[in-house]
């Protein structure tokens, strides 16, 4: 059987360390010489769907590892001549199992013996069954799996899917490459903890992270986090290529005249702040004369931009295909997108408990002080917009992404009804959340509107109510003393 030499070098070592185990495990097997094809195909049904039990990606059935010593005695058993009938074994076993299995034999030569490997991998979505029974692993016991109700309960939980965050982004991986891969570094410096002195303990705190895992013949495995998080370049993961964070300006309002593009492709947590520093420079400058001296001023906040960007990253749909996470600056305006639907309703962006698409990434951002402690991206993004007196975020979502808006003008007569609507619903959901009280003069400070123009708020709030989006605290109030709420307070 051809095999390539990366691949010896894997199965070998697998023999290795699997036979080292110090006794047989529900998703582990030895055997001499049995090749008894009902009794195989058996032990593909029980011993998938044990890993599965045991959260292990595959199950194992040796052949020429003795049972009581775990050493090596060789086997006769030569899965690509075997038959059943004139079938060739694989096939009759594939045809009897329900759903398919993806098994694969793979026959490796030692100086005593050949050991034949039977790699199974995990049930998925319902049990694997052979011949209509489904088998379980009770110990080191074969059994029906209808016997053991609890087993089965236990096993269909397991059929919950794995987040897209702790699926494999590289297999096989050894110790140094991952230090090559990873930059292992940047975590303890965001964690501010130590540096180990050792490889072994940096790779230890990558695996309790759920950056790593380690596979069954000693190596590694990066996850989609891992890689996601720390990589020093993600085009080496080729199904995260995408996934890098694209940053466009464009000249003027439209999208046909791109004038620099960047894609930062280093991992997420390495190149946050990178990221939003780049964004800033890109943002065009207000230039206001002050007593005869020029000034600019920034014509949109940090903070928002960098709630942007943070948001982009944990609650992007990493599963779709072809797509990523995107700021785009304008003249007037910036524009942050990813792919996947806004999981809340759109109007309550600002009070909603937080809901991740990712919330392993958000976790740890969270800890290192990327993103915030609970659900604020978008309150802290009106927070800075209210400081420079420009209107609310707008977000728009569908079934394939989420889009996020600010604008900028020169001043409130530019602004649209729609601008001036949300930013007042926005605002007071704002003020509601933080138990400050809203009314008129609260409104115009938002606004930037002089005490002497408050029948543009009034006009404002007016717009506002009818549009259903705020409502009176109190119906019997007179019109000074009027406080307003949001509509689901």
């Amino acid at each position: 059987m051809e095999q390539i030499s990366a691949e010896w070098e894997y199965y070998i070592s697998l023999v290795e360390r699997l036979r080292h185990s110090p006794f047989e495990t529900e998703w582990l097997e030895y055997k001499v010489n049995n090749d008894t094809p009902e009794l195989i195909g058996e032990y593909i049904s029980a011993l998938s769907n044990a890993a599965s039990i045991c959260d292990k990606e595959k199950a194992y059935l040796l052949w020429g590892i003795s049972d009581k010593t775990h050493e090596i005695v060789g086997t006769d058993f030569s899965p690509k001549q075997a038959k059943v009938g004139n079938e060739e074994l694989e096939n009759w076993l594939l045809r009897l199992l329900n759903p398919k299995v993806d098994f694969k034999f793979i026959e490796v030569p030692t100086d005593k013996g050949k050991v034949v490997v039977l790699e199974i991998p995990a049930a998925t979505t319902k049990p694997t069954g052979f011949k209509d029974v489904e088998y379980i692993r009770i110990g080191s016991y074969k059994k029906k799996l209808k016997d053991y109700p609890e087993k089965e309960r236990k096993l269909w939980l397991s059929f919950e899917t794995t987040p897209f965050e702790l699926r494999i982004a590289m297999q096989n991986v050894t110790p140094a490459k991952v230090t090559e891969l990873l930059d292992c570094a940047a975590y303890y410096t965001l964690m501010k903890l130590p540096l180990p002195s050792n490889r072994d303990g940096i790779i230890h705190n990558m695996c309790d992270e759920q950056f790593l895992r380690q596979m069954d013949n000693g190596n590694y495995e990066i996850t989609n986090m891992g890689a996601l998080l720390f990589a020093k370049d993600l085009t080496v993961f080729g199904h995260l290529k995408r996934k890098a964070i694209r940053v466009i300006r464009y000249k003027g309002s439209g999208r046909t005249n791109a004038v620099r593009e960047q894609i930062f492709t280093k991992g997420y947590a390495i190149q946050f702040d990178d990221i939003t520093d780049y964004i800033m420079t890109l943002i065009p400058q207000e230039e206001e004369i002050d007593g005869g001296r020029r000034q600019e001023h920034i014509m949109f906040p940090r903070k928002a931009v960098r709630e942007m960007v943070g948001n982009i990253m944990i609650h992007q749909d990493l599963t779709v295909h072809g797509a990523g996470p995107m700021m785009e600056v304008f003249d007037t305006r910036v524009e942050s997108s990813n792919p996947g639907i806004l999981l809340v309703d759109v109007n309550r962006v600002i009070d909603t408990a937080p809901h991740s698409r990712n919330e392993n990434i958000a976790s740890f951002l969270r800890i290192v002080h990327i993103c915030e402690e609970r659900g604020s991206g978008f309150d802290r993004m009106e927070e800075g917009m209210g400081e420079l007196r420009i209107p609310a975020p707008k977000v728009e979502t569908a079934e394939d992404f989420c889009r996020v808006k600010l604008y900028w003008y020169q001043s409130l007569n530019d602004w649209s009804k729609e601008d001036k609507i949300r930013t007042c619903y926005l605002a007071t959901c704002y003020f509601y959340v933080n138990e400050i009280e809203v009314s008129n003069a609260v409104l115009r400070d938002r606004f930037g509107v002089d005490v002497k123009n408050m029948a543009i708020i009034s006009r404002i709030i007016k717009a506002t109510l009818t549009a259903g989006f705020i409502k009176l605290a109190d119906e019997n109030a007179a019109l000074k003393s009027r406080r307003y709420v949001p509509y689901w307070a």
